[in-house]
């Protein structure tokens, strides 16, 4: 299971870099925020959001089930917020908080109402479909962690 999941990291990581996907990091200074580049940037670097998917015991109408799981897996004192997934035309037999994991349309997802993920903690939900839809980061913030009110 540890080589799956260096393997999946692994894919995450090189997913992100050929997308050359984009993610933002916020600062209180203002103006606009500078690009997320391979590169620390606020604390956090690209490969600190992971997006785990593993299968789960099938509805009883035999339905697949499977479980997402986003971490926060920065090193430092940093939180990730405003985290939208990739993630085609999702949809799920099984009911999700919203607050938790929504669509806001077809290939944009949203985790955790937008809501900062602090560095060491993670966001999971299940959901039921026939097939299993590929997910990966397109967007977030990284923001320092000033705060232990904000939530996981």
């Amino acid at each position: 299971m540890r080589t799956a999941l260096l393997k999946r990291r692994a894919v995450a990581i090189a997913t992100v870099a050929t997308a050359a996907l984009f993610v933002f990091a916020t600062f209180s200074s203002g103006g606009d925020p500078p690009s997320w580049s391979s590169e620390q940037v606020g604390g956090c670097r690209r490969d600190d959001i992971l997006v785990q998917q593993a299968a789960a015991t099938p509805l009883p109408n035999g339905i697949p089930t499977y479980t997402v799981r986003v971490l926060n897996v920065c090193s430092g004192n940093c939180s990730i917020g405003g985290i939208h997934l990739r993630c085609g035309v999702f949809s799920s037999a099984r009911l999700i908080n919203p607050r938790v994991f929504r669509r806001l349309r077809p290939g944009d997802c949203l985790v955790n109402d937008g809501r900062p993920i602090r560095a060491g903690f993670s966001v999971s939900f299940q959901y039921a479909n026939s097939f299993k839809f590929p997910m990966d980061v397109s967007s977030a913030t990284c923001l320092p962690s000033s705060s232990p009110s904000q939530s996981p």
